[in-house]
């Protein structure tokens, strides 16, 4: 077996589990969970039907091997959506490359651009997705956790790194919109990320798959927008993730895409094409049609603003919480340890949330999503509200 396996620690949900083991939650409420972000609202129609109608599209059927580079029409709306989006050309066919949602192709970027023969740092924020730590450990390099700060929006402190460590880093994985935390970087932390690059040489993985759920009237900056602002047009170094699952409500679809660096896209693509990634050409049909609509997106959007106007005050009454930049997550300080909030939440009122101490690691000798906890209003409105009202409950009952 690989020897690095062993390094892998439990994910968030199986320590979750491992919490709840002999709770006997309150049988007086339904059960309503706020840890997986997993999108509820409902997937709209017109995708659905692309899927349908894909079956019956010569050369899009099931009978035949898809290309792992996906096909040019939808490498073209890919594109297209860029430009719209952000405002920049790329090309569509040496810049973008599909992928099987963001989290197969952060994993498998870690594989194809770390040098396990020479000294291999990856730095992540702390809190983090997970799958950065898995990802730098199984492709032979060690993770380095850069916290991040409350007073400063949970902006990640990049300079806290050590100059002895940015010597060794490889890659670094920037989340923004964060999970948890959904802070978004602004242009002055891109042009010191930038900065460091030119210095030490080390490759940018911006994981953007929140972009879409925004509470602001601008849209969250993208990694390739503030590259393109700094005059960095050809995104060297830098490659952009991005997904369907949140912004269309196709978690199940497993779709997006990378754009960036050519000459890196270029060896991601051999790497894939040995791993066997091609996306099936029935949701390339459906992908295709969801990067084309944008009243969609808006619709969710406008469902996740109404929601968070009324489910953040009743909350931020009892906790130190405020509406995120962007994201669907609320991530609340509490009162002493987040796992026992999360156990007895779940006991007295049959509601389930995510210890953030569970999405962060020990660094520095402190741990910086301890005291906090993740709730993800992914449900509907009336649920997510209900859910509150028992967490107000809760505090207050349990408030010396």
């Amino acid at each position: 077996m690989n020897p690095l396996l062993s390094r892998l620690q439990p994910y968030p949900f199986a320590r979750l589990r491992e919490l709840f083991e002999g709770v006997q939650p309150n049988p007086a409420y339904r059960p309503i969970s706020l840890g997986i972000g997993e999108p509820k609202h409902p997937t709209p129609q017109f995708i659905k039907d692309a899927l349908v109608a894909a079956l019956d599209q010569p050369g899009h059927d099931l009978t035949g091997y898809p290309p792992t580079a996906g096909t040019p029409e939808l490498r073209a709306a890919c594109a297209g959506w860029l430009q719209r989006r952000y405002g920049f050309p790329v090309d569509a066919a040496t810049q973008v490359l599909p992928v099987n949602g963001s989290r197969e192709a952060l994993f498998s970027f870690a594989q194809t651009v770390i040098d396990p023969t020479r000294p291999a740092v990856v730095v992540c924020p702390n809190p983090f997705y997970q799958i950065y730590e898995g990802a730098a450990l199984l492709a032979g390099a060690e993770p380095y956790y850069a916290p991040s700060d409350p007073k400063r929006n949970f902006a990640v402190d990049w300079d806290s790194v050590p100059e002895a460590t940015w010597a060794k880093t490889q890659l670094i994985f920037v989340c923004s919109p964060g999970n948890p935390t959904g802070a978004v970087m602004p242009l002055s932390e891109w042009e010191k990320l930038f900065a460091l690059q030119d210095k030490y040489g080390f490759i940018i993985a911006s994981d953007e798959c929140y972009s879409e759920i925004y509470f602001r009237d601008e849209p969250p900056l993208g990694g390739l927008e503030a590259a393109a602002k700094l005059g960095r047009t050809d995104f060297r170094k830098l490659v952009a993730f991005t997904s369907l699952s949140k912004r269309s409500n196709v978690p199940g679809m497993r779709s997006g895409f990378v754009a960036g660096d050519a000459n890196i896209l270029k060896q991601f693509l051999l790497y894939r094409t040995y791993h066997g990634s091609a996306m099936s050409p029935i949701v390339q049909q459906a992908s295709i049609a969801a990067w084309n609509d944008e009243a969609h997106v808006v619709d969710n959007r406008e469902q996740y603003r109404r929601k968070f106007a009324q489910v953040e005050p009743l909350l931020a009454e009892v906790l130190n919480v405020k509406l995120p930049d962007a994201s669907f997550y609320l991530w609340a300080g509490v009162r002493g340890s987040d796992t026992d909030f999360a156990r007895e939440l779940l006991a007295q009122y049959n509601v389930t949330v995510l210890p953030g101490s569970y999405l962060a690691r020990e660094a520095g000798g402190f741990n910086p999503g301890a005291g906090r906890v993740r709730m993800a209003l992914v449900a509907d409105t009336a649920e997510c509200l209900e859910a509150a009202q028992r967490i107000v409950q809760f505090v207050k009952k349990n408030s010396p």
